[in-house]
């Protein structure tokens, strides 16, 4: 697929497994899409890398500024911090269930299938998701799979 001149958003706040945001938007840019960090509130978030805080990731655009219409796709990051934090944001999961309810490409990583749960996008899906938010997908209403997407 290409992916030249789309443009992706990736929603994150602070806590995201540091992985799980970089390695995405750098690869997203180098197969030469556009890329956002879009978050709560503008400047940087933080970062969790494995077992401490890791490095700051800058902010392009607020939740505020972003719309669903604006994008082609959506990337959220796991760890355990960050998709916990958001789930309780009302204009996150809004954002979240724009871009699937027009169709677009909505990638959870790690624990972010937390917030396609809260959404309600979850029911009636197949889905993976880190082991120990099985139950929780489950639970949801999604079928479970133990595969690599």
């Amino acid at each position: 697929m290409d992916i030249k001149g789309k443009k992706i958003a990736i929603l994150a706040t602070n806590g995201f497994e540091q992985a799980e945001l970089e390695v995405p938007r750098d690869r997203l840019k180098q197969a030469g899409a556009t890329v956002d960090v879009i978050s709560l509130a503008a400047g940087q978030i933080k970062g969790w890398d494995q077992k401490d805080w890791g490095r700051p990731v800058k902010v392009d655009k607020t939740l505020d500024q972003a719309s669903a219409s604006d994008y082609d796709a959506i990337v959220l990051p796991g760890g355990q911090i960050n998709p916990d934090l958001l789930r309780l944001e009302p204009k996150a999961l809004k954002f979240i269930k724009d871009i699937f309810e027009a169709k677009k490409i909505v990638a959870a990583v790690c624990h972010a299938p937390w917030l396609l749960i809260e959404t309600g996008i979850a029911k009636g899906r197949k889905m993976t998701s880190y082991k120990s938010i099985k139950t929780d997908v489950v639970n949801a209403g999604a079928d479970w799979q133990d595969e690599a997407v």
